[in-house]
Order: structure tokens, then C-alpha cells, then sequence
């Protein structure tokens, strides 16, 4: 997940037709340039729902409120660079905040799989994705004007497909099992627009989703091969030492990101 920061947009920028992004800014190895907050509207920005308010940032969450009037909050996922302003941001909007996990709600109900939303004039729909974390969600977007009648929906897809890079999978909140079962799903979502929590938009899930799978694929082939090499079973290996093994040039800064993954990728050889 590690790239160099880019220069931050002043405000938010048009992420298709019914999205705008705004930069928080709280850049770093785990971040890329920082959590994107979405924007969504169907009236213009008459209103709007927000899409992880990020960071606890006066100027980000006064620039969030001050975008249109805001009618709901919701949030992809659980790690604090997502969900830290969500009760500052809904006690100045009054809006209510919907996660899946019930712990980040703030005056509505967990989200579902296959929940259809409407707010803002505009109708979103929740997938659930687990993998990065146990409540990773999706959502899927109206079609873009101009797109082929049943055509792909951009997809907000938050750490479970990024702009760059590929996400982190921490156990036991993090599956790759789960991970695996996700991307499938995704896939099958076909060439829609990606609107990831970090790092530029997409323009082709089906793709990058593939490309992820192909990729998981590769690491777990190299954790064989070096399970093998270090004389152990998946059951016995030591996280340290198959790091070591595998991402051996790895940047000290996202060094505890590849143990989190080279751990979740033994879980899965085990079973688990």
C-alpha cells in the first residue's frame, strides 16, 4: 500500500456523475494521499450523502458539512482513518451515521448486503465484502449518463480494491478466504468504475479485481516456496521468518503490513 504522496485538491473533484472526492489530508505508507470522502448526489448537490468522513480534521469535515446539506453518513469500513470524524461530522449535520458494524452506527441501523438506500435523490446499493475487514462493504452507484442500458455501476469499493497498490488483510478481522470469495463477486461486477478509498478512480473492476486474484495467487505461491525452503508446514512457520523470506526488500514503513498479510496467507494454507 506504500506510494508517494501527491500534491492535495483544494476541494472536491468530480468522480463521475454523481460523485464528488474530497482529499483528507492524512497522507502516509498506509493512506497513499490520503482517505477519499465522497460526496453523492442525484439533485446536483442539493444535498448529499458522505462516504468515509475520515480523519478528525476541523478544516475536512467544516469543508464535508459545507458541501450541501447532508442527509447520511456512511462508512465502508471500520479502521479510524475512515471512521474518526463520522460523530463530529454527524453532531454538525444531524445526519445519522450507517456502517455494518453496529459499533459505528449513530442513529441508525447496520447496513445489509443487498440494502437498497435512497438519499440525496439517488438510490445506492450495499454489498458486502468482506476481507480487508470482517464489515467491509461496498456501494454500487446509477449507471453514468450515456451508459448501455443494464451497464456496469461505479462501485465504491474503500480499502477492498485502492487506487494503487493492493490492500493489507490483518487476521482475524482480515480473511483472506473471505478476500478471495469478494474479488470473485467484484469481478463478476464487470467493467464498472472504481471509486476507491485511496489513490485515483478506475475505470475497469472487472480487471483490477482479476488482477488482485492473479496477484493473491503469486504471494501464496511464494509462501509455499519458501515454506518449503525454511523445511516447515504452514501450521509451525513463524510470521517473522516467511516475511523475511518473501518480502525481503520490502520498505521498513509497510514492513508490519507484509507480516499482517504474510499472516493472513498462513491462515488461509491452515485452513483457516
Amino acid at each position: 500500500m506504500s506510494d508517494r504522496p501527491t500534491s492535495r485538491p483544494a476541494g472536491p473533484v468530480p468522480a463521475g456523475r454523481h460523485a464528488r472526492v474530497l482529499l483528507a489530508p492524512n497522507p502516509g505508507p498506509m493512506t497513499l494521499d490520503g482517505t477519499n470522502s465522497y460526496l453523492l448526489s442525484g439533485n446536483g448537490g442539493d444535498s448529499v450523502v458522505v462516504v468515509d468522513p475520515g480523519p478528525l480534521d476541523d478544516d475536512h469535515l467544516a469543508a464535508l458539512a459545507a458541501a450541501g446539506p447532508v442527509e447520511l453518513i456512511l462508512i465502508t469500513h471500520r479502521h479510524h482513518d475512515h471512521t474518526e470524524g463520522a460523530a463530529a461530522l454527524a453532531a454538525a449535520t444531524g445526519a445519522v451515521v450507517r456502517a455494518a458494524d453496529p459499533a459505528f452506527c449513530l442513529g441508525g441501523d447496520p447496513l445489509r448486503d443487498g440494502e437498497t438506500l435512497t438519499a440525496a435523490d439517488l438510490t445506492i446499493e450495499v454489498l458486502a465484502t468482506p476481507g480487508h475487514t470482517a464489515d467491509s462493504v461496498c456501494f454500487l452507484l446509477p449507471p453514468d449518463p450515456g451508459a448501455p442500458p443494464g451497464g456496469p455501476r461505479p462501485v465504491l469499493t474503500g480499502d477492498t480494491i485502492l487506487g494503487r497498490g493492493t490492500t493489507v488483510l490483518a487476521p482475524p478481522d482480515g480473511s483472506l478466504r473471505d478476500y478471495l470469495g469478494t474479488l470473485r463477486i467484484l469481478a463478476a461486477l464487470g467493467p464498472a468504475p472504481v471509486l476507491p478509498a485511496h489513490g485515483p478512480a478506475l475505470p475497469d473492476l472487472e480487471a483490477v479485481a482479476l488482477a488482485y486474484l492473479a496477484h493473491r495467487e503469486q504471494r501464496l505461491d511464494q509462501i509455499r516456496a519458501a515454506l518449503v525452503r525454511l523445511g516447515q508446514d504452514a501450521h509451525e512457520a513463524e510470521v517473522t521468518a516467511v516475511t523475511d523470506a518473501v518480502y525481503h526488500d520490502v520498505d521498513p514503513s509497510v514492513r508490519r503490513a507484509a507480516e499482517s498479510s504474510v499472516a493472513a496467507q498462513l491462515h488461509y494454507l491452515r485452513g483457516a
